[in-house]
């Protein structure tokens, strides 16, 4: 499959861009269906390990993309750039333009229900520790894939063997109480008061319907909306960097908005990120050696380790800092306009002044050693370390799944 070349036929030509007007209402109608399921899952298994099936649904797109470029560079390594770049581009997109997103549409919805005027803050729940706590082991063997500037298929082994434990953790959680259900939408409610096998076959039917949906629509969406992009004169870099993986994001950033608008339900969204977040340090990096060796294989019949410069090495660095400090925020359980806001600026001077990466750098360091200081100042146990243990210690309640 040469996925690569077909978009970049896409922007030569740009016939593909009326694809638009009917992949873009079906990529929103997939996002709806899995986000009803996983409303409806989080009553059958732990919420936690609802989101990690709907982050697998969503990033459909974004792998497809990610495989098509590591093929490539497989067949030539000078286009390995551009494997790091979409994968640095998608996590710090998500990640300083999600996040936020996700509070300024919580607190504007808050107000528009006549809420408190102020500055309130979305609190997360003790069980979102394990995405939390799960963001850090994938970041700390990061710094030994930094450190010796290759990826090979055994560190693909091990980021995989890192989500393979997430997912084992996230087990523990118990679902959430059938008491809750009135607050899901209407879809969700019905799917999950069917009862019995027909309750499961509808669950599993909406993210089966969601994730077909998307499947099949995944790449003429991309090709039409990639093919505007390259109507108006956007570079190559710039496409894969940022363009690309905003367009593959774009079924977490529906659900994720529209669980943000719902108050009670702004932690899930931020949550559903969260999952994406770990998803694409783990799975996502782990493919780019697997694939791009087995396609140097194929053309020369020698495996080949990913071997990225000192450019992608500085881009890993940001991105790697960038979502250290996302743990950092998260640390005490609770996501304000002050994190929200600063994330958003810190990604925008990135986007808008590139030459400023190591600046930018050097600004989330600066932030993550403030807010450490201040944790050990006051003197305060940390909440999402604390309740990250108190998962792992305790004993699962006697029949559940």
């Amino acid at each position: 499959m040469r996925f690569l070349k077909l978009l970049l036929l896409a922007l030569q030509t740009g016939g593909s861009a009326l694809a638009a007007l009917w992949t873009f209402p079906s990529m929103l109608l997939s996002a709806f269906l899995v986000a009803w399921g996983a409303e409806a899952a989080q009553f059958l298994i732990s919420q936690g390990l609802a989101l990690a099936i709907l982050a697998w649904l969503q990033t459909i797109p974004e792998f497809a993309v990610e495989a098509v470029i590591a093929w490539d560079a497989g067949r030539d390594p000078t286009r390995s750039h551009l494997a790091i770049a979409n994968l640095t581009g998608a996590i710090r997109l998500l990640l300083g333009l999600g996040w936020p997103m996700i509070y300024f549409v919580f607190a504007f919805s808050g107000r528009r229900r006549g809420n408190p005027k102020g500055t309130p803050s979305i609190k997360l729940q003790r069980e979102h520790a394990v995405e939390v706590i799960g963001l850090l082991p994938p970041l700390l063997y990061f710094i030994v894939i930094i450190w010796k500037q290759t990826m090979s298929w055994i560190d693909a082994v091990i980021l995989v063997a890192l989500y393979v434990g997430y997912l084992v953790v996230l087990l523990r959680d118990p679902p959430h109480s059938a008491e809750e259900i009135s607050d899901a939408p209407r879809v969700s409610q019905w799917a999950y008061r069917l009862g019995g096998l027909r309750r499961k076959l509808a669950i599993g039917g909406l993210f089966a319907a969601g994730g077909f949906l998307l499947y099949v629509t995944a790449r003429p969406f991309l090709e039409s909306m990639l093919a505007v992009a390259g109507l108006l004169g956007v570079s190559q870099f710039i496409l894969v960097q940022w363009i690309a993986p905003f367009l593959s994001e774009f079924p977490e950033k529906v659900s994720a908005f529209l669980w943000a608008r719902r108050v009670t339900h702004a932690p899930m969204a931020l949550m559903n990120m969260v999952s994406s977040n770990i998803n694409q340090w783990t799975v996502l990096a782990a493919m780019i050696p697997l694939v791009y060796g087995y396609s140097h294989f194929t053309h020369t019949g020698v495996w080949a380790p990913f071997h990225f410069d000192a450019e992608q090495r500085l881009e890993l660095i940001l991105t790697l800092l960038q979502t250290a400090l996302g743990i950092v925020v998260l640390a005490n359980m609770e996501f304000d306009w002050f994190d929200a806001t600063a994330l958003f600026v810190l990604w925008i001077v990135q986007f808008l002044a590139p030459h400023l990466r190591e600046e930018v750098s050097v600004a989330y360091a600066l932030w993550i050693v403030i807010l450490l200081v201040g944790f050990l100042v006051r003197g305060r146990a940390l909440l999402a370390p604390r309740y990250f243990w108190e998962t792992l210690t305790q004993k699962r309640p006697a029949g559940s799944a």
